[in-house]
């Protein structure tokens, strides 16, 4: 499994409020989630987001509540991966269940910039980062894992069952 795209490049502590701020959390529908998706820290990544792109940040992404809409938001917007230092307990597990692919890698998310080409190879965890001409090794994940995000998350893959 594989994903490429530009970067949309964040800092620490991006929390599920800012990742889908509450005053949304009324919608369950993935599309309406993702129109809003991220708009309290960067008002203009859902008119450029394109299907394929990648969000990097520092430590501790999406802390807060334990809300699933955010990683759905994330996933329905079109970005393929989140790349972070840390990622709080409950979005990493949340993220997996919704069938959205998140790498742990400090390297990756001191180097990649704002706007960097970037493709991820997840059998293996390497991140390339195209514009820079460079690779950093993340966290793969075990191949049940894959089978889950592959499936488009736990329901589905249980589903298949």
């Amino acid at each position: 499994m594989k994903a490429n795209g530009s970067v949309f490049k964040y800092g620490d502590n991006v929390d599920t409020d800012v990742i889908i701020p509450a005053r949304y959390l009324n919608a369950t529908e993935g599309a309406e989630l993702a129109k809003h998706c991220m708009e309290d820290i960067d008002k203009e990544i859902i008119h450029r987001v394109k299907d394929g792109d990648i969000i990097v940040a520092k430590k501790n992404f999406g802390c807060g509540s334990s809300r699933e809409h955010a990683p759905l938001a994330i996933k329905c917007a079109g970005v393929s991966c989140v790349i972070a230092e840390t990622f709080a307990r409950i979005f990493y597990r949340n993220a997996i269940n919704i069938g959205l692919p998140i790498i742990e890698c400090k390297e990756a998310s001191e180097k990649i910039q704002d706007g960097d080409q970037v493709e991820i190879d997840f059998d293996s965890g390497v991140i390339t980062n195209v514009t820079r001409g460079e690779s950093y090794q993340g966290q793969a994940f075990p191949p049940f894992m894959q089978n889950i995000i592959t499936a488009g998350g736990l329901v589905n893959y249980i589903n298949a069952k």
